[in-house]
């Protein structure tokens, strides 16, 4: 029996049949409710695919069909509290159109993936309604235009990735609303201007920064510096200029920073020594000058260095020798001099050397590449190197690539190096070596006599 209470305070009882009456007319209401709910994303899924002109596998056409829950067509996750549409994944379906502005209705959207696609056209404004969203990945499509200004009131949003498109003009100044932001993916658009510094501000969660392959000009903005969570940041290939300031030395947590293929200049803060966690580091055809700082030696998790095609100079430090995860090392075409560190060939991690094009010199020992087993890129170019070809060298038999020209080595080329059957090209003419090499398509003519 229920109790209720009625006008003027008087209780009555309610019969079994009644309350079953009575509940049944608040459940169907429910399911009134949440049949209109879902009405409104299936109106809006199909009004995404009347915009879809090109469906190579019937994915939609079959799977997004009225005769079917909305919660069981392909790609699309339905929450199991309020029976709507949380998640949309369309991602590499091969699929051509545009988006519709009633693709903002699906207002329980946590999650929308329609990477590697052909989608095309500009972003509609109405997305700034997802409120929702916490994942947002457009990557690998074509689309064109300005990111809208409104997608800075998604406050929810931790992944906005928008790489390989066709995205033009400035990056907007309100992606630094999105102070829940972890990823920011723009790379590979047609993005313009400079980098507002107000951007990065209050992205204190952020934690990767792709920029890379666009048109970005101006400096790095200094409150790039407080976002001290960043793990990664790649600003490759775009028409940056300025110096890294000191305060990077703040970024504790970074793996990887690629500022390669600019127009930055001075030296390399020697700050860069205190971020031990780094992994990856690109500076190369920039116009960095000065010298490799010795506390290099700190950064013992690196695994890729590339400084190449700048204007370094001074002598390799031999304590390069200590990083014993290196794997590549570039440091060709700079003005560096000296001796080449033979620690470097102690380090058996490393895959592949580059020195060529400096003011060094070295003599090569017979068990110098004894200790590299893994090693299959080598360039030594224009090094000034004496002495013999070691025999150790043709223990590696991994080696791919062999540049080894314009030095003094003297000698008869190895007939061994016939035996590095995975060698693909080997250089080593204009040095004081006699002999030929094996008749191969990847070997090219010594001689200097």
């Amino acid at each position: 029996m229920k109790l209720l209470v009625g006008k003027g305070g008087h209780s009555f009882e309610l019969i079994p049949f009644q309350c079953r009456v009575i509940e049944g007319i608040e459940s169907s209401r429910e399911e009134a409710t949440l049949s209109a709910n879902i009405t409104i994303d299936e109106f809006a899924l199909l009004a995404l695919k009347s915009h879809i002109t090109h469906d190579p596998h019937n994915l939609l056409a079959t799977s997004w069909s009225t005769s079917v829950s909305v919660c069981n067509w392909i790609g699309v996750t339905c929450g199991s509290r309020h029976h709507r549409v949380i998640a949309l994944n369309l991602s590499s379906m091969d699929l051509t159109g545009t988006i519709p502005s009633q693709l903002a209705n699906l207002s329980f959207l946590g999650w929308l993936d329609i990477h590697n696609n052909s989608f095309h056209g500009s972003l509609p404004t109405e997305l700034t309604n997802l409120h929702r969203l916490k994942y947002l990945n457009f990557g690998s499509n074509s689309f064109t235009g300005v990111i809208p200004s409104t997608l800075g009131n998604l406050s929810k949003l931790e992944r906005l990735v928008l790489h390989s498109n066709d995205f033009k003009g400035q990056i907007p100044i309100t992606i630094g609303n999105l102070s829940n932001l972890e990823q920011l993916y723009l790379d590979y658009n047609s993005f313009s201007g400079y980098l507002e510094s107000k951007i990065f501000d209050s992205l204190s969660n952020l934690q990767e920064l792709r920029l890379d392959g666009n048109q970005i000009s101006g400096s790095i903005p200094s409150s790039l510096y407080k976002c001290k969570e960043l793990r990664y940041i790649s600003l490759w290939n775009n028409s940056m200029e300025g110096s890294i300031p000191i305060e990077i030395g703040n970024l504790t947590m970074l793996q990887s920073l690629y500022l390669g293929y600019n127009n930055f200049k001075g030296e390399i803060p020697s700050v860069i020594g205190n971020l031990t966690s780094l992994k990856h580091i690109g500076l190369s055809h920039n116009n960095f000058s000065g010298e490799i700082s010795s506390n290099i030696k700190n950064l013992i998790s690196l695994e890729y260095i590339d400084l190449s095609n700048n204007t370094l100079t001074g002598e390799i430090p031999s304590i390069v020798g200590n990083l014993t995860s290196l794997e590549r090392i570039y440091l060709s075409k700079n003005n560096l001099k000296g001796s080449i560190p033979y620690s470097i060939f102690n380090i058996s991690s490393l895959q592949e050397i580059s020195l060529g094009y400096n003011n060094l010199f070295g003599y090569f020992s017979s068990d110098m590449f004894d200790y590299l087993p893994r090693l299959h890129y080598l360039n030594l170019e224009y090094c000034q190197l004496s002495g013999r070809v070691p025999m150790s060298l043709f223990k590696n038999k991994e080696l791919n690539f062999l540049f080894l020209d314009s030095n003094n080595l003297e000698g008869i080329v190895p007939v061994e190096i016939s035996n590095l059957t995975s060698l693909k090209y080997v250089s080593i003419e204009d040095n004081y070596l006699s002999g030929k090499l094996n008749n191969s398509s990847c070997f090219n003519d010594v001689l200097k006599t």
